[in-house]
């Protein structure tokens, strides 16, 4: 795989240095944007659009709730398994990363030391945004749009080239896709153990939504019991 960087015409390079020109043409605050944004801002960003799903979930405390939250809970385990499945990836491809075999890169994260292929960064961001999707597919858009802009930065940034990014991208996804079945078979469970615990329950479903549960239970045993009475 490293041999396939080795020749300035091959089309991954080609694209990479397409790609990694606009930094050079851009002005230097905007570089330090993209720099941050490519590092922690796209990654942030996802994880937040997590947890306002899952808020937004527990809001409303459907009956479906324990396997919408354990879905939810399925996207960041999926992007830690991806990488986990990605070490040893990299260790057998060797990949270096492009500034090494490439000059004249503007390379934005210095202190970049190991292998290049695959992409952590496009792995996770892309696991937990198809794993959001399976959630829900309104946030799930929004992530996939961000993990896509994420994968441009990282080549834009010149830390990795376009078929790392690829990479990353069919990783997450074959992840979260492939294991999900399994997961919510292990994860449902769980959280309708949660759901029903006095202490945490409010972590799958609001206390305001339980309350009025409970207060329509009772109200229907005594119309049933009423029922009952009248017919004797």
């Amino acid at each position: 795989m490293a041999g396939l960087a080795d020749s300035g015409s091959n089309p991954d390079v080609d694209l990479l240095y397409d790609i990694n020109g606009l930094a050079k043409d851009a002005p230097a605050w905007f570089d330090r944007v993209m720099e941050y944004v490519g590092e922690y801002g796209l990654l942030l960003a996802i994880v937040l659009l997590v947890v306002w799903c899952w808020w937004s979930v527990r809001r409303r405390g459907d009956e479906d709730a324990a396997s919408s939250v354990a879905a939810l809970v399925w996207a960041p385990l999926a992007a830690g398994i991806a990488v986990l499945v990605n070490v040893p990836i990299r260790g057998f491809v060797e990949r270096p990363r492009p500034f090494l075999d490439h000059q004249g890169l503007e390379v934005l994260v210095q202190g970049k030391t190991d292998y290049s292929f695959v992409s952590d960064h496009a792995t996770i961001v892309m696991a937990m945004a198809v794993g959001l999707f399976v959630a829900n597919r309104r946030f799930g858009l929004v992530a996939l749009v961000l993990a896509l802009f994420g994968g441009f930065i990282r080549v834009y940034m010149g830390v990795h080239y376009p078929t790392d990014v690829v990479g990353g991208f069919a990783l997450g996804t074959a992840v979260a896709l492939l294991l999900s079945p399994l997961a919510m078979a292990l994860l449902t469970p769980v959280a309708r153990a949660v759901e029903r615990s006095p202490r945490l329950g409010w972590l799958v479903r609001g206390r305001g939504r339980a309350e009025r549960d409970d207060a329509v239970i009772p109200e229907a045993r005594s119309e049933r019991t009423s029922e009952r009475d009248l017919a004797a």
